[in-house]
C-alpha cells in the first residue's frame, strides 16, 4: 500500500475548490439576505403604567402567606 500523501498527488486543489465553494455561496447567501431584507419602521412600545399595580402585588403576596400557612398535605399517622 502507498501512502497518499493529499499534498503531491493533486488532491490539494480538490480541497481549494471546495472550500472556495464554501465561502462562495456563505457570500451570496450573505449578499442575498441584505438586498431581499426590508426592515419597516418599529413602533416604540409604551407600557401604560397602572396605578394600583403595587397595591395588586401587594394583595398577592398576602394571599401567599395565608396559603402557606394552611396545611397543604396529611401525614400519616404512622410510617411504613
Amino acid at each position: 500500500m502507498k501512502n497518499q500523501n493529499p499534498f503531491e498527488d493533486g488532491h490539494i486543489k480538490n480541497y481549494i475548490l471546495l472550500y472556495a465553494s464554501v465561502v462562495v455561496i456563505m457570500v451570496l447567501f450573505f449578499i442575498a439576505t441584505t438586498l431581499f431584507h426590508d426592515v419597516s419602521s418599529i413602533d416604540k412600545k409604551v407600557f401604560k403604567e397602572d396605578k394600583n399595580s403595587s397595591a395588586n402585588v401587594d394583595k398577592r403576596e398576602d394571599d401567599l402567606e395565608q396559603n402557606s400557612s394552611k396545611k397543604r398535605f396529611k401525614l400519616l399517622e404512622r410510617g411504613y
